[in-house]
């Protein structure tokens, strides 16, 4: 996910030194950086989940890779070779703003698993920096997507093991957002905000912002109906992935953001409503659904369906969040036959999990309303 204000290339742009969004409890200084206060959660530093000593099946995930930044193409170049044969990485999306890059970083990532599947984040269809003359975004995606094929990435529900594999197509929409909004600042639009509404190109009848797009890519998992249907009928486990935000509650609240209408342009109904024909409307102790976008790690479990976000996310992103990402993404969430335990460097996961969902609550938290002017 990115969103432009100036010139940045981060989810928003901000001053120097200061965090994308910070928690509540996060309120001393040292220097400008935010500390956390004495009495929060000690968290040790993870062990790389990676090529985990176990036999069978593994399956790791990790989201937003963005490799046109050099740090991360070569923490993908850095990867382990492929370790056994039962390796499965989910990729949820924003791996390349380039066709050229998402095929060399996809390359890589096949060298190092033996199993990898794929779906499409906003980044991945921009067409500002294609030297190739796309006509529009749907025909960058028909072209990614047969180099997948190419590559022996899956881009479709698939069974290795027992275990059912699900990729979900889709893309946002501003309705998604049901939240009261923040008034009282300074917030810039969402055409201002969201490079995707210069970036992308799309063929007429669809919008970015409407619900057009939304129902356009949820209507792409159609054609695996039949496929989905025979799953769930023999799999005891399923995992599910997508790249956009299926539930409001797996963002923070508008008045912890530094952009206050960030929540319109994550997620989809449509999604959720997918993963819900999938898992049920009640979920299991088993199923489970891994996102991104958002760039926040989380691991939480919602109407019995643990939803899981394991981004890579930009370099300077990971400077500023607790245990980094480098040294133990992808994150293993399935192992000897069953789902691992909880992600660690969680922290808004975590917080929710202890202080309720406030939403009706429009005062900005300090370190937001010190960034707008009042109106």
């Amino acid at each position: 996910m990115v969103l432009c204000l100036i010139s940045s290339s981060s989810i928003f742009t901000l001053q120097p030194g200061r965090s994308r969004c910070l928690p509540k409890c996060m309120g001393v200084q040292n220097n400008g950086r935010y500390l956390m206060k004495e009495g929060d959660v000690t968290r040790h530093k993870i062990i790389p989940s990676a090529r985990v000593d176990t036999v069978g099946l593994e399956v790791f995930v990790v989201s937003d890779l963005h490799t046109e930044y050099s740090e991360n193409m070569e923490w993908v170049k850095g990867l382990p070779s492929k370790g056994k044969k039962k390796d499965v990485l989910l990729v949820a999306g924003d791996v390349a703003e380039t066709y050229e890059k998402f095929v060399l970083t996809m390359s890589f990532l096949k060298d190092s698993f033996e199993h990898v599947f794929f779906v499409p984040g906003n980044h991945d269809l921009w067409l500002r920096r294609e030297k190739e003359n796309f006509v529009d975004s749907l025909q960058k995606l028909d072209k990614m997507l047969d180099a997948c094929q190419t590559l022996g990435v899956e881009t479709n529900p698939s069974v290795i093991d027992g275990l059912a594999i699900i990729p979900l197509f889709s893309w946002y929409h501003e309705s998604f957002d049901r939240e009261k909004d923040i008034t009282g600042i300074r917030i810039p639009s969402l055409e201002l905000a969201c490079k995707d509404f210069r970036a992308c190109k799309w063929p007429d009848g669809l919008i970015n912002g409407d619900n057009s797009l939304a129902a356009h890519f949820d209507a792409m998992n159609d054609k695996n109906q039949d496929t989905v249907q025979e799953m769930l009928a023999r799999c005891n486990q399923i995992i599910s992935f997508s790249h956009f935000v299926p539930r409001l509650e797996l963002c923070p609240e508008k008045r912890m953001l530094f952009y206050p209408n960030l929540p319109k342009m994550i997620g989809s109904d449509f999604l959720e409503a997918r993963i819900r024909y999938i898992h049920g409307a009640r979920g299991s102790t088993k199923a489970c659904h891994i996102f991104g976008h958002t760039h926040f790690c989380w691991d939480v479990q919602l109407d019995g369906i643990r939803y899981v976000q394991a981004p890579l996310a930009y370099p300077r992103e990971r400077k500023r969040r607790m245990n980094g990402g480098e040294d133990w993404l992808p994150f293993c969430i399935y192992s000897n036959s069953k789902l691992t335990e909880s992600m660690s460097p969680c922290y808004w996961s975590d917080y929710y999990a202890s202080n309720p969902r406030t939403p009706d609550v429009t005062e900005l938290a300090p370190w937001v309303a010190r960034f707008y002017g009042k109106l």
